[in-house]
């Protein structure tokens, strides 16, 4: 038997997905849950090599979405709603090119089905730079992350995958290494034979170059039916920077 990702199911009704983005985990989108919830039965998710799930040598965009489909089967939902950030709306996007059955609405903040060209060497450095066996608390952390990362909002997100151990010791909830040794799988752009024609929408940050207007043609020809919504003064992480704004665009293309 498939072995299942790791989930938070919040409220009752139609059944909502909500995966997070690269290095994090399923309570970054706990905001968006918490309103959510209202509405839907809301299943917040770690994907593999992240938070709670398991750990896999292999975590490509079809792997990943092959998870969400194991899991959809595993609690015997037809069809559900999807919202992805990021990493995680790379996946939710692969899920609907390849089980388009399985998803009603599908909604992506800030990222395209696009290939990146940017890395992230400064957080697999700063990462690298904790030696986690030190540790007496997630504070004595900040220094060695800062040395790499200076924006606090990302050292914070970083830092919450630290975690005590049964032994008492400090360990990383995400597989660094696994990440590390896919990482390259996460920049390619998604490919299909069929487009997904079911309801979507990017959401995307003003101030994020993560949708730019060169992706329009990747964009329309993979998900003709595709709707845009922009979030004035917000970058990457919206859903955390207007979370009020953020949840009132999902809803309202939910509950349409």
């Amino acid at each position: 038997m498939k072995t299942l990702l790791f989930s938070n199911i919040q409220g009752e009704g139609y059944p909502l997905i909500l995966l997070h983005g690269l290095f994090g985990m399923s309570n970054n989108l706990a905001m968006v849950a918490r309103e959510l919830s209202q509405h839907f039965q809301v299943h917040l998710l770690d994907l593999r090599n992240h938070g709670r799930s398991f750990w896999s040598d292999v975590m490509s965009f079809e792997d990943m979405a092959e998870d969400i489909h194991a899991y959809l089967q595993h609690h015997q939902i037809d069809k559900a709603h999807l919202l992805g950030h990021s990493l995680g709306g790379k996946v939710a996007m692969q899920l609907a090119l390849t089980h388009p059955e399985c998803v009603d609405r599908l909604i992506v903040a800030d990222i395209a089905p696009v290939a990146y060209i940017g890395n992230h060497d400064d957080v697999f450095s700063g990462i690298d730079a904790i030696d986690v066996s030190t540790l007496n608390s997630r504070r004595d952390a900040e220094p060695m992350l800062a040395q790499y990362i200076t924006d606090p909002g990302i050292q914070m997100f970083i830092l919450k995958n630290l975690y005590r151990s049964d032994s008492g010791k400090f360990d990383w909830r995400f597989n660094i290494k696994a990440i590390r040794n896919n990482y390259e799988r996460f920049r390619v752009g998604l490919t299909s034979d069929k487009p997904f024609v079911g309801s979507m929408l990017f959401i995307k940050g003003e101030l994020s170059a993560y949708i730019q207007e060169k992706h329009r043609s990747a964009i329309e020809e993979l998900f003709p039916n595709a709707q845009l919504k922009i979030i004035q003064g917000a970058g990457h992480w919206l859903h955390a920077e207007k979370p009020v704004i953020f949840n009132r665009i999902v809803e309202r293309f939910l509950l349409a």
